[in-house]
């Protein structure tokens, strides 16, 4: 029971990573707060959450939007009264395409999600946080590390996912407030299944460019967020943790 007694708020807990996570926070005894557009797949997690006794409450919030993400964390006060764990996992893959194949329309889609999302998360995230500290996670990936070739725009928000949460653990780390970013690899989540819908030999050459030969879980990448957030990893801040089979160090 890590997290016992604290609350977490967890952006696009529908599904994959952000399903894995409130799940796993919620087992180690934090009050989740799941949040995302998809409103279907943010109750079934948190019916799955009641159903192994955790506590548990969805918030519909578009990270793009800045009066919803203040609406959320404001419900989330007013219901919590204090906010521990910040999981901003909320995004999106945008379109494999050539750079200069891009939309203007598509890229700010990207980025409006990606990357101004997590800011905006953090921006009422942390007011929240002063009063009694708090660990914030930022779900970057190993894309923001490497290069992507074919999705630019996915790789330059996930690149400043990285700068943006080492900026921010630099501003707070005197006033207990940890920030850190993970980078997945090829994880099997539905955003990567869309992949190989659309081209089927993907599969295959993504997992061959894996050193251990295997997608990651959605579980895994969990586990390395739960160890953030907890007090395992109190002397740690501004970290981009790349947890990817070895991919990037290749």
């Amino acid at each position: 029971m890590q997290l016992e007694g604290k609350v977490a708020l967890v952006t696009g807990g529908a599904s994959g990573i952000g399903r894995a996570t409130a799940l796993l926070l919620a087992s180690e005894g934090a009050r989740v707060v799941v949040s995302d557009v998809n409103v279907d797949g943010g109750e079934e997690t948190t019916r799955l959450i009641h159903q192994s006794n955790g506590g548990a409450m969805f918030v519909k919030a578009d990270v793009s939007k800045a009066a919803e993400v203040e609406a959320m964390v404001t419900l989330l006060m007013d219901t919590y009264g204090r906010l521990d764990c910040a999981i901003n996992n909320a995004g999106v893959g945008g379109t494999m395409t050539p750079t200069d194949k891009y939309t203007e329309e598509e890229w700010d889609f990207v980025m409006g999600i990606n990357l101004k999302g997590v800011w905006l998360c953090m921006k009422y995230e942390i007011p929240a946080m002063l009063k009694t500290g708090g660990a914030i996670v930022n779900v970057a990936s190993a894309a923001g590390l490497v290069g992507f070739r074919y999705n630019s725009a996915y790789a330059a928000s996930k690149h400043g996912v990285i700068g943006l949460t080492r900026s921010a653990a630099l501003e707070y780390a005197r006033k207990g407030i940890r920030v850190n970013a993970v980078c997945p690899g090829f994880t099997q989540t539905p955003m990567v299944e869309a992949m190989e819908t659309l081209n089927p030999k993907m599969t295959e050459a993504t997992i061959n460019a894996i050193p251990m030969r295997r997608l990651g879980t959605p579980e895994e990448i969990a586990q390395s967020v739960l160890w953030l957030c907890s007090d395992a990893s109190s002397f740690v801040t501004g970290h981009a943790l790349a947890i990817d089979g070895g991919t990037v160090v290749q």
